[in-house]
């Protein structure tokens, strides 16, 4: 199938092969169905078609599966007869194992090359998400970047936000006057949502060397594009961590990439596996951008393709800009199940020869229900396809093998070290320094104007370190009084060590602190 990529089909009891365009697959897609049904194996063959293709995939490998696509498959593996019948039965004729290009990414570092970003690139709102804000607690947040970027302060890893929030907390009463109530509960809040999220291994995400898109974008001297693959097992483990990453990356591609109209086949494709996760108790503002991002990315040249058990896990206005589907088997066992087998059904374009809701009951694993976009972006009719075997390894690969990808890879070396560079915490450290030194300076001279005074009422002249006395003079000064500049230097040392002064010494430190 020219310009197209393999999907399935053929046989008795199922329709004409069936393609996904490349010309149409920037579209995005769905890839959905109970667990056990096949959706690892479908996503594992896309990625196999989109890189012969010479197109670059992002995907995350939540269950370590996906890590046998750097290997190719075993002619002695157990279903190698089933695979190679089942190549026969669709029409498969040039099937054959073959390994592909494959970049490791690993939030934390340990399973494939660290990926990271800074605190600013990720913005208030997707952390307010990460972190289960409330609306004062996001406020305050905002308030935070705001100071930011107005005072030169980056924000780079937790530690400069953590700083920034302290310095926040100390000067918000007069922050209070211009950006609205800065209270220290709503702070403390922050800071405690930070310190799950450090303790959740989150921290790594942030810092330096940020990751470069152009890293995840490119093709192998052969002209296949690379696969990347994001290590997600332990990830999981954080699941708000994980879907907020996605969203982020997601959010970078579509800020970042130039426009490029309508490609002859995507520049990037990425798949959202476990999409759920990204629309649980997410507030509207928040999907609204997953909506936004989805409609205008398709013009960058990114197709996205959301992997979830069920169609209706996916708002209603984002499922409808999904024109490339994939429907392996829903079970029905409620009535609530039912309603969402038939809503599923009807976004399908019927075909006359079965009917769909039951197809999609009843199709076994390996087997979906598909419908790809058509000339124009038409959708297709709905047809049962039997899915491709792979030509890479079913399954994951070992430590050894993957230690061996790593180390070959276009990007090794390149984000393993972290660089902490001056940033908003080393600023503040600086200030907060300087501060300290003017106070005890401040303090010293201080003291200095006491000593003076208790020296000048004890009849003697205070000069550094010498004191004269001047017995003729005293006695000239006590038999006449002080004069006019004796009296006037009296009374500027003794307003200087009262409590005038002190505010005035204050005043003075408190513009130190809170200036730059």
């Amino acid at each position: 199938m020219d310009n197209s990529i393999f999907i399935g089909g053929g046989g008795p009891d199922y329709g004409e092969k069936q393609g996904l365009s490349l010309k149409y697959a920037n579209r995005h897609g769905l890839i959905a169905g109970a667990t056990g049904t096949g959706k690892t194996v479908t996503l594992q063959i896309l990625a196999e078609g989109f890189s012969a293709a010479g197109v670059p995939v992002f995907l995350s490998d939540v269950k370590g599966d996906l890590s046998g696509l750097a290997a190719a498959g075993d002619p002695n593996h157990k279903l190698h007869t089933s695979f190679s019948e089942r190549a026969a039965t669709i029409g498969f004729d040039d099937y054959s194992y073959d390994r592909f290009p494959v970049t490791f990414w690993d939030l934390f570092g340990a399973s494939g090359h660290p990926v990271r970003t800074t605190v600013a690139e990720m913005g208030p709102l997707l952390l307010s998400r990460l972190l289960e804000l409330s609306e004062a607690q996001e406020g305050i947040l905002n308030i935070a970047f705001r100071l930011s970027d107005e005072q030169g302060l980056p924000l780079l890893d937790l530690k400069d936000l953590q700083s920034l929030l302290v310095w926040t907390g100390k000067n918000r009463a007069d922050l209070s006057l211009r950006y609205g109530n800065i209270s220290v509960q709503s702070i403390g809040a922050i800071q405690r949502r930070l310190l799950v999220l450090e303790n959740q291994g989150g921290a790594k995400l942030f810092g330096e060397p940020a990751l470069d898109l152009h890293d995840m974008m490119q093709c192998d001297p052969s002209g296949r594009g690379y696969i990347n693959i994001l290590a997600a097992d332990q990830l999981m483990g954080a699941p708000r961590l994980y879907a907020t990453f996605l969203l982020w990356l997601l959010s970078e591609l579509f800020e970042e990439l130039p426009e490029v109209g309508d490609p002859d086949k995507p520049k990037l494709v990425f798949f959202f596996d476990e999409a759920h996760l990204l629309f649980d108790d997410a507030p509207k503002a928040l999907t609204d951008k997953v909506e936004q991002v989805a409609r205008l990315i398709r013009s960058k040249g990114v197709g996205v393709y959301f992997i979830t058990q069920n169609p209706a896990d996916v708002p209603e206005d984002i499922l409808g800009q999904l024109g490339n589907r994939f429907q392996h088997a829903l079970r029905a066992f409620t009535a609530k199940d039912r309603k969402e087998l038939r809503m599923a059904a009807e976004t399908y374009r019927d075909n006359p020869r079965f009917d769909t809701e039951e197809a999609i009951r009843e199709v076994g694993v390996g087997e979906a229900v598909t419908s790809m976009l058509q000339k124009k972006g038409i959708p297709g009719v709905v047809e049962r396809t039997l899915i491709r075997p792979p030509s890479s390894q079913l399954g994951p690969i070992g430590p050894e093998a993957r230690k061996a990808v790593m180390a070959a890879s276009p990007v090794a070396g390149k984000y393993e070290a972290m660089v902490d560079r001056r940033s908003a915490h080393e600023v503040l450290a600086e200030r907060a320094d300087a501060a300290a030194k003017a106070a005890a300076e401040a303090e010293a001279k201080e003291e200095e104007a006491a000593t003076a005074e208790r020296e000048y009422r004890a009849g003697r002249r205070y000069s550094g370190s010498r004191v004269e006395k001047s017995s003729a003079r005293s006695k000239r000064s006590n038999s006449r009084g002080d004069t006019f500049g004796e009296k006037l230097g009296k009374n500027i040392v003794k307003e200087l060590t009262g409590t005038t002064g002190r505010r005035i010494v204050r005043g003075i430190l408190g513009s130190l602190f809170k200036g730059r």
